[in-house]
């Protein structure tokens, strides 16, 4: 049986390329959303908008959500030591999860206040907003979703659960930007309502975000097996080895953005032990060099039926 694991996959060395992206994006995000959020105040304030000034709370939350991922990164980064044998991934899914929990108290806190406006009905008590509010409103919408696709991208390159988390955060917030000016336009043509009406659609479009979040990480947490194609791209690399005479089990579980596989070989029974030993050494060398994601795989070798 062989199991040994390789530097590589333990994240060491200077040239930490997961740690180098998370840390430029997260601090992109914490310096944007503080100039966004104190820029929506302020226009708030002056504009008489409390639509606005309800955004920029929302932009100053993601502050909090991006501390979070810095704090998830950050433990999942650390080796593995003799207390996590396995490593600290999970660690980032518990951020992501934190991030979703977020989402969905703001979500839930501009629902309920939307719904509470509409069934009022005391439409004529809200102030008319300024232009500076609407101005505000599409500088939001255009300043975070080039944060989104940013931080998108960004999570992609590394696989990243928790940045992913922090990008449709973003998102959120341009939904909520979108919102506040069509409440804002609303209200100066006369039609206040639609304000309210707007995050309430808002509403519904966080909570889903929230969840598809939640889920992907409570996933990644529960030993979900990977994808088919990836079972299927491992199984042919395994039997490209010419000495593999077949594959007698494949199993895989995913350890926060890593995956673990156990894999069992038949090879020629008339081999010694130290010939099997060699060519079990191989297959694990090959798959871990072969796919990034993989952080360990254990190979057991069985002897092949005899024909």
């Amino acid at each position: 049986m062989w199991g040994k694991r390789t530097a590589k996959k333990e994240g060491v060395g200077p040239d930490n390329t997961f740690q180098r992206i998370a840390d430029r994006v997260n601090t992109v995000s914490i310096i944007g959303n503080a100039m966004l959020s104190a820029f929506k105040l302020i226009a708030g304030i002056v504009a008489h908008s409390s639509a606005m000034i309800s955004d920029a709370v929302h932009s100053a939350s993601d502050i909090l959500g991006t501390v979070v991922v810095i704090v998830g990164i950050k433990l999942a980064s650390k080796k593995a030591d003799k207390e996590h044998p396995y490593g600290h991934e999970r660690l980032e899914c518990v951020a992501a999860i934190v991030v979703a929990m977020v989402l969905f108290m703001i979500g839930l806190g501009i629902g309920s206040g939307a719904l509470k406006n509409i069934l009022s009905s005391n439409y004529g008590d809200l102030r008319i907003p300024g232009v500076l509010a609407l101005a505000a409103a599409v500088v939001s919408i255009l300043v975070k979703e080039t944060m989104f696709w940013y931080t998108k991208i960004n999570a992609a390159k590394i696989d990243s659960s928790a940045l992913l988390a922090e990008a449709w955060h973003h998102r959120s917030d341009a939904l909520s930007s979108v919102g506040a000016l069509i409440g804002i336009a609303g209200a100066r043509l006369g039609f206040p309502v639609m304000d309210s009406i707007a995050s309430l659609v808002i509403f519904v479009f966080i909570v889903k975000v929230a969840y598809d979040i939640f889920k992907d990480a409570v996933n990644k947490l529960v030993d979900h097996s990977c994808d088919e194609e990836t079972e299927r791209q491992i199984y042919d690399r395994v039997m490209q080895n010419e000495e593999v005479a077949g594959i007698d089990s494949l199993h895989t579980r995913i350890f926060g953005n890593k995956i673990y596989v156990d894999l069992e070989i038949a090879v020629d029974g008339s081999y010694t032990l130290k010939r099997s030993h060699e060519i079990a050494e191989e297959v694990h060398t090959d798959i871990e060099t072969s796919f990034e994601k993989i952080k360990h795989i254990m190979v057991h070798v069985n002897s092949a039926p005899a024909d």
